[in-house]
């Protein structure tokens, strides 16, 4: 997991040089190790273990669609700049594939533990050949008529040129000849997985114990090759790259050129091919070729299930006892008292909500259906970059522009792999008179924001939501995030000025009072209060500079937080993945402190912590430190002001900061330590639920709204 291992001591050296720089694709990955040990720790439920293979290999899959494909495109084009940290595109390749490698034995390794004892308890993936003749029977008679007529074969031979294969798809590379001799055909034959075909067929209806689609299929290769003999049957996958990106500066429609970017991802060159262990070198070789990849660099041997990606249909099984205590997001008190969340928000001033263990539901889709049908709103304006079918909030829009109001929303046609659907959300608004855009030209739309204008008793009124995370009610419930309500004039009046350049692009330099804007503002406003706090930890000592995030990669970010550590400015770094810095390296960053926590949410909040003098500045938004967010998306970070707030977000710091169940530490050479706690004290995710439901037990009216909430979930059940 070490990737530096000079700990030369520094007299207060500029840290210019790359070894003092972690490798951010080398960071990630070894944030997907932390990940995976998920699934080794026995203290995790065999089921969420399950899972947490299932992410980690979904997880992989991404990696090299995004971050190998680009890469690789670099290797291509012949760019040979170094990266921040000293490794040429190529250098980077080779050490990721290493990194890849071990981590996939490991995954391997772990499945089997985990699959011996789920067998225990009646849950089990079985061989097509190991199920007693009842059963395989009655397998038979299901992939006769449910399967087998979704069968393509593809021979492949001078008549029949190799075939597309798509991304991410399974497939059989089987071989026949005629039974009495002959010459050896291969075919190519995609398994037919979907959301109505699923990768594990119950051998029995409803039962835990199921078989492979592809074990099935290869059980019944004679209905497909009658009087043929089967000489040998081997699975493969492969993976696309999926960075297809053009230059928007040139394109007339932008929504075409999107949907043309699809197009050409489903072609795009091939990164990685994955091979079962049984393959013949001469067969492997021959794909590797067809398919213009490296055999020795690009080609991945599976000793056992291969695409584990679909463990997520396991994990998903009816066996709470093998899972994780079911989490009820708690109504937020000040919500929960008030009939009319304007009302509420007005009373407040400012909300600040906590995901997953306050509802969002109940929070952000109630602020937007409230304001939907609320005949005092005058207008609704948003940005949407990721949202799912199961969320309402789309919904509440449409209603809202059938309800006469002005709706303008901005969506982020380029969020990675949510292209298509965005395309699809944007068309539905549009036909029922939202005014759609896609962003500014040249920059991703990333920031989470809802802004509502309404006709208050006593003149217009701004309220507004700003969120670290998507509009997506799934996601709401698995990933930690922060978000607040607010009715800030001043916040109220930036968001004015945002929405104008979101739907015209005119003007990118505005007068923003509060918040801090990427690309204008936002880094600036960042380097600037660091340099602060080293100036005042100068005079007087107490320099404190503390963020929570998912990475920290930006290099000018990274070398303040060394110039600050060098004057003795202490900082504490939260970090889910990818990051830069090493702490703990003498004259250069011994006040660092880096964690990573991994537990059943992932985290996603985004904070920003200068203690400036004991007036404590927290600043909370969408925005990594990277450099793509700081430099090529539209991002926000609103400050939060009102007192109880910030004594709120200091117990969520101090919460994680002090987590003995969850949390990593880096060493100074950028590898990872757990820590080990000394009893079975609950991690800072636990806590912050039981946090959240001591608030919702603390609001006066929390018998009446209890009591009212059984009433209601009797009438709709």
């Amino acid at each position: 997991m070490s990737e530096a291992t000079s700990t030369t001591p520094l007299n207060a050296v500029p840290p210019d040089t790359p070894e003092w720089y972690l490798n951010r694709e080398l960071t990630w990955l070894a944030f997907n190790e932390r990940v995976l040990y998920q699934a080794e720790d026995l203290r995790t439920p065999l089921l969420e273990r399950l899972k947490f293979i299932a992410i980690v290999s979904a997880n992989l899959d991404e990696f090299f669609m995004k971050r190998i494909g680009a890469l690789k495109q670099q290797v291509g084009a012949g760019i040979s700049e170094l990266s921040v940290d000293g490794r040429s595109a190529q250098q980077q390749i080779t050490e990721c594939c290493q990194q890849v490698r071990t981590l996939e034995a490991h995954k391997q390794v772990l499945l089997t533990q985990v699959m011996a004892a789920l067998a225990e308890h009646g849950i089990a993936i079985r061989q097509f050949t190991d199920l007693p003749e009842a059963q395989r029977k009655k397998l038979s008679q299901f992939y006769s008529d449910n399967i087998y007529p979704l069968i393509t074969p593809q021979a492949i031979d001078p008549a029949h040129p190799f075939p597309f294969v798509s991304n991410l798809s399974l497939n059989l590379l089987v071989g026949v000849k005629a039974k009495d001799g002959g010459t050896l055909t291969l075919v190519r034959m995609k398994v037919p997985t979907s959301e109505h075909t699923p990768r594990f067929v119950p051998v029995t209806p409803g039962a835990s114990t199921f078989v492979t689609l592809d074990d099935l299929i290869a059980n019944h290769l004679s209905s497909i090759f009658p009087e043929l003999e089967i000489v040998f049957c081997e699975r493969f996958r492969v993976t696309r790259n999926a960075i297809t990106e053009k230059d928007e500066d040139q394109a007339d429609d932008l929504l075409e050129m999107i949907e043309s970017e699809l197009r050409e991802r489903k072609f795009a060159p091939l990164v990685r091919l994955e091979v079962s262990a049984g393959m013949h070198a001469m067969q492997c070789g021959m794909l590797a070729a067809e398919l213009g990849l490296d055999e020795v660099q690009d080609v991945f041997t599976v000793d056992s299930l291969m695409a584990m990606r679909d463990l997520f249909q396991l994990a998903g099984l009816d066996h709470p006892t093998l899972q994780d205590l079911p989490h009820h997001p708690c109504d937020h008190p000040q919500l929960a008292a008030e009939p009319n969340i304007f009302h509420a928000i007005r009373k407040q001033g400012t909300i600040l909500l906590q995901h997953p263990y306050e509802s969002f539901v109940n929070s952000v889709e109630r602020f937007v259906r409230e304001a939907s049908r609320d005949p005092q709103v005058q207008a609704i304006k948003m940005t949407l970059y990721r949202t799912s079918e199961g969320t309402k909030i789309v919904d509440y829009l449409m209603e809202a522009a059938i309800n006469g109001k002005q709706v303008a929303v901005v969506v982020e046609l380029k969020a990675r792999f949510d292209e298509s659907a965005n395309i699809r959300w944007a068309q539905r608004m549009e036909r029922v008179g939202i005014h759609v855009t896609y962003g500014v030209v040249g920059l991703k739309t990333h920031c989470k924001i809802v802004y509502v204008v309404r006709q208050d008793y006593n003149g217009l009124r701004r309220y507004a939501h700003i969120g670290t995370g998507n509009y997506h009610a799934g996601t709401a419930r698995l990933y930690s995030d922060l978000g607040i309500l607010t009715d800030d004039a001043d916040i109220g009046a930036d968001l004015t000025e945002l929405f104008n350049y979101l739907t015209t692009g005119l003007v990118p330099k505005r007068n923003y009072k509060l918040l801090l804007v990427a690309p204008n503002s936002l880094k600036s406003g960042l380097l600037q209060r660091i340099e602060r706090e080293i100036k005042r930890h100068q005079n007087h000592g107490d320099g404190l500079i503390q963020f929570k995030m998912n990475a920290l990669e930006d290099k000018d970010i990274t070398r303040a937080l060394y110039r600050a550590a060098q004057v003795g400015v202490h900082v504490d770094l939260i970090i889910r993945d990818t990051c830069r810095l090493r702490p703990g390296i003498t004259g250069l960053s011994e006040s660092v402190k880096v964690i990573s926590i991994v537990g059943r949410f992932l985290e996603h909040t985004r904070i920003y912590y200068f203690h400036h003098g004991g007036e404590d500045e927290y600043f909370m938004g969408s925005a990594d430190s990277m450099k793509r967010n700081l430099e090529r998306r539209v991002e926000v970070l609103t400050p939060v002001r009102p007192v109880e707030l910030k004594a709120q977000l200091r117990t969520f710091i101090d919460t994680q900061l002090h987590d003995q169940r969850s949390v990593w530490d880096m060493l100074e050479d950028g590898s990872y330590r757990q820590r080990q706690a000394q009893d079975n004290a609950p991690g800072a995710q636990e806590r912050l639920i039981e946090q959240a439901r001591l608030r919702e037990q603390q609001n006066p009216n929390h018998d009446y709204l209890k009591k009212r909430k059984k009433r209601k979930h009797r009438h709709l059940h």
